[in-house]
């Protein structure tokens, strides 16, 4: 005859002590975590502006000037109508959106300097604070 040994398992407390502990973590870390991201995000939109910063110089030093804004940033991805000189295409990759999903607003001649170049942030609107405030060229 064989003995069963008693099983031992946790008791509703036990795991109830564990669910609480787990709980109090998550709401610690989760909001950093969060906050994390639309960091990442803003750091993204100034690197994807420069390197489209770059790609205007590119252009102009090819063309001669900037793309007007009626010809916008497409002029970096395909020959805008008229013009002999452009040796692009100046991105290696498709014109990107920033990180919400929204256009970059280009302008030439721009208010702030030879062209202005924008994201208007995550709520996708001119001004705003925090995550949503403009990321600008200037």
């Amino acid at each position: 005859m064989q003995r069963s040994s008693p099983s031992r398992g946790f008791t509703l407390l036990e795991l109830l002590v564990v669910m609480v502990i787990i709980g109090l973590l998550a709401a610690y870390v989760g909001p950093k975590y969060f906050g994390q991201i639309g960091k990442s995000e803003v750091k993204t939109t100034r690197a994807q502006i420069v390197g489209l910063e770059k790609a205007l110089e590119q252009y102009r030093m090819d063309v001669g000037s900037y793309p007007s804004t009626e010809q916008g940033l497409a002029a970096l991805q395909a020959r805008p109508s008229g013009l002999a000189k452009w040796e692009g295409p100046y991105l290696t990759k498709a014109l990107p959106s920033d990180p919400w999903g929204h256009a970059y607003v280009y302008k030439s001649p721009g208010e702030h300097g030879d062209f202005d170049l924008s994201s208007l942030g995550r709520d996708g609107r001119a001004g705003g604070d925090g995550l949503d405030a403009d990321i600008t060229n200037w």
